[in-house]
């Protein structure tokens, strides 16, 4: 697999150590230089999926761009809410020229889907994402959620130590999310600089998501709190969150994060509160910065 080049001045990725107690606003950064269950075709669209023994049939997209000879390391991509997995499409150009990509549709969402008994529950999802990372032949990954995908790769972290490699959590949840935050509109969401298409992008994905799943997966995150497994999470671990959000504050990132050992928090100049998607260009600047300088570590 390919190497990243020493980043020069203008590229060097600033952290706030958990140690410190202290986040950073990181001003816009240049770029980083540089199955085994027989997934089944999905169509015209290109992806596969694969059922899993609890009936979920998940659909994702596999994404590597370097020499076909090469094993990369797996990065596994987890959404947030009303979501599919063609959404991490900002991190695809750079991140698949080091790693192999996994974006996933998580169950119930875009063309995956759920048998009618399906729990909806963050244990449940783990043995989800345990299943499938086991049906594509991944023993374990790197991984990276966004809004409640985040919530589910900190469980996930928590509960299968062994199975991952770093973790990254972009607009994460770590308890319970007001019922109200479901009806925030999609400019709160993205932010101020997101243009009227994008907007109407992401309420298409809102709309596609089945009535019976919205009611589920809101019950869901109304119900959960992380504080007691954060620290249980022994992957290095880098969390990304924006300085003006309306939905989630730094201070209440902060106060989660240093829970988490070997944690550092980042905060991106933004009022968007998706910030995977807002400011992915600079989110994979620091999350290329961030797995190779842990690599160096080990």
């Amino acid at each position: 697999m390919s190497t990243l080049e020493k980043p020069g001045r203008r590229t060097v990725v600033k952290w706030a150590l958990a140690s410190t107690g202290l986040p950073i606003v990181s001003q816009a950064l240049g770029a980083v230089a540089e199955g085994r269950a027989k997934p089944e075709d999905s169509g015209p669209r290109g992806g596969s999926s694969v059922t899993l023994s609890s009936g979920a049939q998940i659909y994702y997209l596999e994404d590597w761009f370097g020499e076909p000879w090469l094993d990369p390391e797996p990065v596994v991509f987890l959404h947030g809410d009303l979501e599919k997995g063609e959404i991490w499409y900002g991190w695809v150009p750079r991140m698949a020229q080091h790693y192999r990509l996994f974006r996933l549709d998580l169950p119930g969402f875009g063309r995956s889907t759920v048998p009618a008994n399906f729990e909806w529950s963050l244990p449940n999802l783990a043995r989800a994402l345990g299943s499938f990372l086991d049906a594509v032949g991944v023993p374990s990954a790197h991984i990276i959620g966004a809004k409640t995908g985040g919530a589910l790769a900190m469980y996930f972290a928590a509960t299968n130590p062994q199975r991952v490699r770093t973790l990254v959590v972009a607009s994460g949840p770590f308890s319970s999310v007001d019922p109200k935050m479901a009806s925030s509109s999609q400019q709160v969401r993205l932010g101020s600089a997101a243009s009227k298409e994008e907007m109407e992008y992401f309420d298409k994905l809102r709309d596609a998501t089945s009535m019976e799943t919205k009611r589920a997966v809101q019950s869901m995150n109304s119900s959960f709190n992380l504080d007691s497994l954060l620290p249980q999470i022994s992957a290095p671990t880098l969390i990304i969150t924006s300085d003006r959000s309306a939905l989630q504050s730094v201070e209440t990132v902060l106060r989660s994060q240093t829970k988490i050992p070997h944690s550092r928090l980042l905060v991106l100049t933004s009022d968007a509160y998706h910030v995977a998607v807002a400011k992915a260009d600079e989110c994979v600047s620091n999350v290329l910065a961030f797995i190779q300088e842990t690599k160096q570590q080990a």
